[in-house]
């Protein structure tokens, strides 16, 4: 992350370092296109491309896969919590699961806490006396 603020950073600063020059006496025809605004045009443009690439999509992929292994959560999936829990999923729900954090101790997590799965559990049979 820090090379990406590291370019960003360079990026900004040439712009800022760029020599300025006098404006000549002449002024540009009315109606005629004005080659410093043009500049400023595709160089915030070129920043806003450059913000896109590298921070927008690459937190946006992350967003998404995280959301999609929240989704797959089931029983028996031994997960790590935002807070550096680990515990087994012994119940799940719409927004919340279950976890067991140790023997007999079941605690209610949001969903949205998971922050990894370790190992993902076979499915729990059910519980049909057979």
């Amino acid at each position: 992350m820090s090379t990406v603020r590291l370019i960003v950073a360079s990026a900004i600063a040439a712009a800022m370092a760029a020599p300025a020059y006098a404006q000549t006496a002449a002024a540009p025809a009315a109606g005629g296109p004005n080659p410093a605004l043009m500049q400023q045009v595709v160089l915030l443009g070129g920043m806003f491309i450059l913000f896109y690439l590298l921070l927008i999509r690459p937190q946006q992929q992350r967003q998404k896969k995280h959301q999609a292994m929240i989704a797959g959560v089931k029983r028996g999936d031994t997960i790590v919590l935002s807070s550096g829990m680990i515990g087994k999923v012994v119940r799940v729900e719409d927004t919340e699961v279950g976890v067991e954090i140790a023997q007999g101790v079941t605690v209610k997590v949001l969903k949205s806490m998971i922050a990894d799965i370790r190992v993902k559990g076979q499915p729990a049979p059910a519980n049909d006396k057979s």
